[in-house]
């Protein structure tokens, strides 16, 4: 296995078009023609991780933050981020991030903060506009069976939990085909006329290359006319944070203090109580104040998330209690899934839990 084979595995997981604008997300160091020795899965890659890797001979580091942000103009050794990544490249070590990617999907990162938190009816607190799109092709009748299958089976037609979703009406197409062409049907030089279905089908943008092949494919015309249109439809599958219910009520205190043991966490800043049970929640892993109206307007008893600035507390104005768990604590259990996902899918290697601590943040 290649350290490719593992990467677009992950992006089948999470693709790259669902990263935020600010984001790197991808492979960042290392060549993806590498055989894979090891994985060693973590949230930040450090110096320390790099050592890590080294000692437990694995020649690839996936981690959830990028170690690279913005653009690196000289590579010194002046600071971690350079030093990182320097030991990466002499030691043949690849560094992969899946991050806000991963943040965006449904079974993300905020999915297992809902299952240790034990969420039952969980949902994307603010699904995705602008990810969806619809192709229209025009197809001729006694095709059109071959080419909606052929576009169902490359992902195309999903609506929420429906898939196999199309719309077809008649019409009428014309065409002359000019001399180097390969007509399908028609004389060259003539107008044609020909009875045709239009075809329309949805699909998710990380879709398209392979929709657009088998439509290629599978379509009887040398050059099949598609248009396709940016939608504003809510994705329900992607987006920011997560919002679900327990399956019984329970009084704020006691949530609070299951709360910290759960995240495992030191300390729990929290905004006044409400006087009213838990019931439904909402939950960000990292920093996630930017969903606070949201997780208010979605009626949440709590929101649950990291790094919340002093003056953003008094935000809740007592609609919602804010639960501040720490970023690092926020987003830990993300090792656990990407450990689970990738030795589920490959046994031919060691998939390895970081035994590093790279939370910056210390508590007395």
């Amino acid at each position: 296995m290649t350290i490719q084979d593992v990467t677009n595995y992950l992006e089948s997981m999470a693709p790259l078009q669902y990263q935020e604008s600010y984001d790197n997300a991808g492979l960042i160091v290392g060549d993806d023609k590498n055989v894979v020795s090891g994985v060693l899965v973590c949230l930040d890659s450090t110096e320390e991780i790099v050592n890590e890797a080294i000692e437990r001979k694995c020649n690839l580091i996936v981690a959830h933050h990028p170690i690279v942000f913005s653009g690196l103009k000289k590579i010194t050794g002046k600071n971690y981020i350079e030093r990182t990544v320097i030991k990466a490249i002499k030691n043949d070590i690849a560094i992969y991030a899946i991050h806000t990617n991963l943040d965006n999907m449904l079974n993300g990162v905020n999915e297992i903060i809902g299952r240790k938190l034990g969420l039952i009816n969980t949902q994307v607190l603010v699904p995705a506009s602008s990810s969806l799109r619809k192709l229209i092709t025009y197809v001729p009748v006694e095709h059109i069976e071959k080419v909606r299958e052929s576009l169902f089976d490359s992902g195309a037609g999903k609506i929420g939990n429906y898939d196999e979703c199309s719309f077809s009406s008649m019409g009428e197409g014309t065409f002359r085909a000019g001399d180097d062409t390969n007509a399908f049907i028609g004389e060259k030089g003539k107008r044609h006329l020909e009875t045709e279905k239009k075809l329309e089908v949805i699909y998710s943008i990380d879709k398209q290359r392979g929709i657009l092949s088998a439509l290629s494919n599978s379509h009887p015309y040398e050059v099949p006319a598609y248009d396709i249109l940016e939608l504003q439809n809510s994705n329900s599958g992607i987006g920011a944070g997560l919002i679900g219910e327990l399956k019984n009520g329970i009084d704020e205190i006691t949530f609070l203090k299951s709360l910290k043991i759960t995240m495992k966490t030191d300390c729990v800043r929290y905004t006044d109580l409400q006087g009213r049970q838990i019931k439904k929640v909402a939950v960000c892993g990292g920093s996630g104040s930017f969903l606070l109206k949201d997780a208010i307007q979605q009626k949440a008893d709590v929101f649950i998330t990291g790094d919340f600035k002093y003056h953003e507390f008094f935000d809740a104005e007592n609609r919602i209690v804010i639960a501040d768990v720490g970023h690092f604590e926020s987003e830990q259990y993300t090792i656990e899934l990407l450990v689970d996902k990738l030795k589920e899918k490959f046994t031919t290697f060691a998939v390895c839990f970081t035994e590093v601590n790279t939370n910056p943040v210390n508590y007395l």
